[in-house]
């Protein structure tokens, strides 16, 4: 049963995406961050900010988390935060409270200055969170703040996996990568109702 509901969600999740997140061309034209140029892109932020959405991944993102003890979640902002969020009040909903946190793009000039706002401290284990991965460095400026702090970083969850190349900088952080979706899927989901509608 709880399976079936896992899949369910992940089902919506993937409608939600192909009808509001996925941009497609038949010419490259979307710059991703890395500065190459796509057919496709993926702009996570109109299900990340929904409430459906923000339901859904909260759901999923507990589900994948559940069995790890982890302390915290959060990532750069701001495609993280709305994540970290969902999941935070989700673990609450269902009994296992998991802390948010968000981190800075820079350091502020006033007040504490930090990088790391929020429930999450030295020693804490704690997973990184993305919407979209392409070639990490959002997760890396995440990764070396939370270094500095003194966090255990126990690997990293995202919506949506896309590297473009196996050697991005990310991957050899030695962390395990649990993506909700690998592109592959989402292209292919995208193209067959692309096809459907015709």
């Amino acid at each position: 049963m709880r399976k079936q509901r896992e899949r369910d969600l992940r089902e919506r999740l993937k409608e939600l995406i192909i009808e509001r997140s996925f941009l497609y061309s038949e010419e490259p034209k979307f710059r991703l961050a890395s500065g190459r140029i796509s057919n496709y892109y993926i702009n996570c932020k109109p299900v990340t900010m929904d409430p459906e959405g923000l339901y859904l991944i909260g759901n999923i993102l507990f589900d994948m988390l559940e069995s790890i003890d982890i302390d915290a979640v959060g990532g750069l902002t701001l495609g993280a935060d709305p994540i970290a969020y969902a999941v935070s009040y989700t673990s609450y909903l269902r009994g296992k409270p998991i802390r948010a946190f968000v981190v800075r793009k820079e350091q502020k000039d006033h007040g504490t200055g930090k990088l790391v706002e929020g429930n999450v401290k030295e020693g804490d284990r704690v997973v990184i969170i993305e919407d979209v991965i392409t070639t990490g460095s959002s997760t890396l400026k995440a990764y070396r703040a939370l270094k500095e702090l003194g966090a255990d970083i126990v690997g990293i969850v995202a919506i949506v996996l896309r590297p473009e190349d196996k050697e991005e900088e990310f991957l050899k952080l030695n962390l395990p990568v649990w993506p909700i979706f690998e592109v592959d899927e989402l292209k292919r989901a995208y193209m067959e109702r692309r096809s459907g509608l015709r």
